[in-house]
């Protein structure tokens, strides 16, 4: 088959590690032909241009600034995306007929693009949900049901939805809430497909003493490690609150790792409260930052508790691949806590609940053989359900 997969996830490198080149990387495997598209955020002062990637072809496409960049150039970005992609596919891919269309959320703002080939090619499309706007922006307060940004893009979203041959949702909370919230969609369209990995063994740059040294992280407490987006869809507030409260005990480290637009905030909470329990560490090369993490004891998981639309982060995979158990701080609407209890791989409570966060803070420290029984369970789990392989036979049950 000739797969087109529209993303906003930045990719130059199919053989580097993510969900998308993982993915990118099994359709290759099977034997497929995948063009890719992908943003050129002006930043970076690049034409658009073709390249190719193992066995890949990566369209990059000149837009405005998308992310790391204000409101409006990144709301006037969103809405141009569509338009360009569309203009970068006629003029570099108009003779090449495919067979599937694959994009994932965010954006959701391909429906130009996504109707004029799935008309042109009567190609089959699958829809990757890995977030659900505007309702999120809305409950962030960033604008309400009755604005007309809201207005403007939940239509979008239907849109995209009816554009959608089959959609894929990261967790049984999110098929519920889909269903739910636009009685047009059929359950038959709806399913269940995981943020997956590859799993490989690769050997570590470091030792993990050299690594943590190198970092200046102690080696003699339990390390926990938060890595990824620090923005506001993860509560920062709440994180700030839980490394306040860790500069009372002397066992535990908390290790963040991130950027992001609450960077800020977080780094001058550092620069006010000097803590002698947590670090702040603005990024790391890839392979670094997944030595860093194998380095570490438990992983953890915060989400603004205002949320309700189920997230479903995709750091978790990490934590299960290397054995770690998770304690998570969400909302109350997504899945991701209760089903690693149910699994015993992780703790759970409420965003804002500090005492309790504080008590599975103290549960992971009184037993390492707890710990490690819990990595276990979680690595047994990632590999029943969170598998590139296992994700590449759910879409492709549909088109065989």
């Amino acid at each position: 088959m000739n797969i087109l997969f529209l993303t906003l996830h930045p990719i130059s490198d199919i053989s580097e590690r993510g969900i998308y080149t993982d993915l990118t990387r099994e359709f290759i495997r099977h034997g497929h032909q995948i063009y890719i598209v992908v943003p050129a955020e002006r930043r970076f002062h690049l034409p658009t241009r073709i390249k190719e990637s193992d066995g890949a072809k990566i369209l990059s496409v000149k837009t405005l600034n998308i992310q790391k960049t204000n409101l409006i150039e990144k709301g006037l970005g969103t809405l141009l995306l569509e338009y360009q992609y569309q203009r970068a596919i006629r003029k570099y891919w108009e003779n090449i007929k495919f067979d599937l269309i694959l994009y994932s959320t965010p954006p959701i703002t391909f429906n130009r693009v996504i109707s004029s080939v799935k008309r042109r090619c009567e190609a089959k499309t699958y829809l990757l949900l890995k977030d659900i706007f505007p309702q999120n922006a809305v409950d962030l307060g960033m604008f309400s049901k009755d604005s007309f940004v809201y207005k403007l893009f939940r239509k979008k979203e239907e849109r995209l939805y009816q554009l959608s041959d089959h959609i894929g949702c990261m967790s049984p909370a999110n098929v519920e809430y889909v269903l739910r919230h636009n009685p047009s969609i059929t359950a038959e369209r709806v399913e269940v497909c995981p943020n997956s990995i590859e799993l490989y063994g690769k050997e570590s740059e470091y030792n993990n003493g050299g690594l943590l040294q190198k970092l200046n992280i102690p080696t003699d407490k339990l390390l926990l490690i938060y890595g990824g987006n620090l923005g506001r869809p993860q509560g920062i507030d709440f994180l700030m609150d839980v490394l306040a409260a860790n500069e009372k005990r002397t066992d535990t480290y908390f290790v963040v790792v991130g950027n992001g637009t609450e960077y800020g905030k977080i780094s001058q909470w550092f620069r006010n409260n000097t803590p002698h329990n947590s670090c702040l560490i603005p990024s790391l090369p890839k392979q670094e930052y997944d030595d860093l993490v194998s380095a570490c004891n438990v992983g953890l998981i915060f989400l603004d508790n205002r949320f309700t639309i189920p997230n479903y982060p995709s750091r978790l995979l990490s934590y299960l691949e290397n054995r770690m158990p998770v304690l998570m701080a969400t909302d109350m609407n997504t899945d991701i806590g209760p089903i690693a209890e149910k699994n015993g791989y992780g703790l759970w409570t409420e965003s804002g609940n500090l005492e309790t966060f504080m008590e599975m803070v103290e549960f992971v420290t009184e037993d390492r053989e707890k710990l490690k029984l819990m990595g276990e369970k979680g690595y047994d789990y990632l590999k029943e359900n969170y598998t590139i392989e296992r994700t590449y036979r759910i879409i492709m049950k549909h088109f065989q």
